[in-house]
């Protein structure tokens, strides 16, 4: 039951969740992630596992997450931003797009060279801060109150000063589907 369960019955230990080193390139944080998130059937990546790779810094505790959302604002940046953002970040200056002398500069790169170039850039330049965790041994519902108030999807799970492993929002979805499957 969603009341009497605890974290470390829905978790996903951390030994099967996705992390690198926050001096990891998004390049290594974006294959890192792929190879837990999919699932290759017949040919096509089907999801299977996390949307988030946690960061951990030199000592191995955790410094921060990404998720898809802070991946593709990074290796595609126009997609964020204002015209000006969206511009620099494809390495056109204003200067460039005013003159119409644009093809002087990056923003001939097409997409596969904008993504290849910006791949390099440090996780520990994007990554995302941790915004709460919870305990093992802690009911689902205080878990869910957790993902509800800081409005995210992962959370973090630790015994004592150890990061065991994360719950995530599916998890708790899942967990209310087995309710409602089983009361039907």
């Amino acid at each position: 039951m969603l009341f009497k369960e605890k974290v470390k019955d829905r978790m996903i230990p951390i030994h099967h969740y996705a992390s690198v080193s926050k001096d990891a390139s998004l390049r290594e944080a974006v294959l890192s992630l792929r190879k837990s998130y999919c699932e290759l059937e017949a040919g096509m990546c089907t999801e299977a596992g996390p949307r988030t790779v946690l960061v951990l810094d030199d000592r191995g505790r955790l410094a921060g997450i990404l998720d898809f959302r802070s991946f593709l604002k990074t290796l595609i940046p126009e997609i964020a931003g204002g015209l000006s953002e969206k511009l620099a970040a494809i390495g056109v200056s204003m200067t460039f797009a005013q003159a119409g002398a644009s093809d002087q500069d990056e923003g001939n790169l097409g997409f596969w060279a904008r993504v290849l170039k910006n791949a390099e850039t440090r996780v520990s330049e994007v990554m995302l801060k941790v915004r709460g965790t919870i305990d093992a041994e802690a009911c689902l519902m205080d878990a869910l109150k957790e993902i509800f108030r800081n409005k995210i999807t992962v959370l973090p799970v630790y015994e004592g000063d150890n990061l065991v492993g994360v719950l995530r929002d599916t998890d708790l979805f899942l967990a209310v589907a087995d309710i409602l499957e089983h009361q039907g």
